[in-house]
């Protein structure tokens, strides 16, 4: 997944080579503090700086053998350290480097998904302004409902993706947290004082309690804002799905030349990407469920989340900055018909007028029941036999008793609809 599916930055963050170094920056920055505390000779500490090194094939040779990685580690590290290797890891467990690492990892992803998120919302707003006066049939339970924007589509999109933006924000927050706290979380070999120094030195908060492990709870936020992301990218890509349906044409991906459609049917112009989208999100989400199911762990801990995790967030961080870059790239480039819009929009002959033609009736004085009829008789002889849904309103003597041809003409201006558009740009990009 990692290596076909992410951008080179993601898929570095989650390389076997950076997660290691992670381990050997809590290690280190341990040492640090080891020694400004006299735990450790700063000589040692001079030591273990200028020849700690290891290498990937090393670590997973060692562990072949020993069925742990992080002593799989460390023995890599002694190897070239020396005898000074006898104070790294010294008072650790193995969770406390790699759960204080995948806090390091974590934020990593975070930073890029953010950026990449940024450049989602750019796209979404400059396309937004674009067509903000492009008038377009709104659609409810698939059906034409009333008249709208195209523009109030983009608005809403770049709406979600602030909230989103807010979500991966609060989960960084969440998940950049690490722990120096020992076996069971009780600090038996060392002080609290230490946990939040090797913290602060990495850039991180010290977990106010912990016990082996940093409680999942916050991976499980992490997973499920990223499925949250991963939810709204589909809904845009299931959105242009509908709009590039043959019937409805109105907006389609972009199509390269050289591009096929169909080993079939050579005239195929299919919303591959789009589709792409919404299959990628569905693991997204699904991934989210393991990280729920591992908050709850056997007393101090288990081991049972651990495989889970070495799937579920490099897959799930990598997937969703793929969205993200895919999503972009959709957006960007995407063709829209306005022409189509307009003509879809007139295609029921006016019915989607009706509801203003009731309200103009209520505002005579016609019981809002009265008015219901009047409006829907009309508009089911409209939608059974054909005709002008404008024609048949201006012939019915029950409704031009009521209104006059000028403001019946004003029931079917497109501008009505539109009128408020502005201030909802105002609201939402200002």
């Amino acid at each position: 997944m990692i290596e076909r599916y992410t951008t080179p930055e993601m898929g570095a963050v989650w390389s076997l080579e950076n997660k290691f170094q992670r381990w050997l920056d809590v290690e280190i920055a341990v040492c640090e503090v080891h020694a400004e505390d006299g735990t450790i000779p700063a000589e040692a500490l001079e030591d273990i700086k200028s020849k700690a090194a290891f290498t990937v094939e090393r670590i997973n040779e060692i562990e072949r053998t020993t069925d742990h990685d992080v002593i799989a580690f460390t023995t890599n590290l002694a190897e070239n350290i020396g005898p000074a290797s006898r104070f790294v890891h010294y008072g650790l467990t193995s969770s406390d480097v790699v759960d204080t690492a995948n806090a390091l990892l974590l934020k990593e992803s975070c930073n890029i998904l953010l950026e990449k998120i940024d450049s989602l919302m750019a796209v979404i707003k400059r396309r937004a302004y674009e067509f903000k006066d492009t008038p377009q049939i709104g659609r409810t339970h698939g059906i034409h409902a009333e008249p709208t924007s195209f523009g109030l589509t983009w608005a809403l999109w770049f709406e979600d993706m602030r909230s989103n933006r807010e979500r991966l924000a609060a989960a960084r927050q969440a998940v950049s947290k690490g722990k120096i706290s020992g076996a069971v979380g009780a600090f038996a070999h060392l002080s609290p004082n230490v946990e939040k120094r090797v913290c602060e030195r990495l850039g991180l908060e010290a977990a106010r309690a912990s016990t082996q492990v940093i409680q999942r709870e916050s991976y499980a936020e992490y997973l499920c804002t990223l499925a949250i992301i991963a939810s709204t990218l589909e809904k845009i890509a299931l959105q242009v799905r509908h709009w590039q349906r043959t019937e409805v044409r109105e907006a389609q991906e972009a199509f390269k030349k050289g591009q096929k459609g169909s080993s079939a049917m050579p005239h195929k112009r299919n919303p591959i990407l789009s589709e792409r989208i919404c299959g990628m999100a569905r693991t997204v989400r699904a991934n989210a469920i393991v990280g729920l199911e591992n908050v709850a762990l056997w007393h101090e801990r288990d081991i049972s989340h651990s495989s889970a995790e070495r799937i579920v967030l490099p897959d799930s961080s990598a997937t969703l900055d793929y969205l993200l870059a895919k999503t972009t790239s959709l957006l960007d480039s995407l063709v829209v018909y306005p022409e189509n819009m307009l003509k879809n929009l007139e295609i029921t002959r006016g019915l989607v007028f009706s509801g203003q033609l009731m309200l103009a009736l209520t505002q005579k004085g016609v019981s809002r029941e009265d008015a219901y009829a009047l409006t829907q008789r009309n508009a089911m002889k409209v939608w059974d036999e054909g005709g002008d849904y404008r024609e048949l309103v201006m012939r019915d003597a029950d409704i031009s008793s009521h209104l006059s041809a000028e403001e019946i003409a004003r029931v079917f201006d497109l501008k009505h609809y539109l009128r408020n558009v502005e201030k909802v740009f105002s609201r939402v990009f200002d």
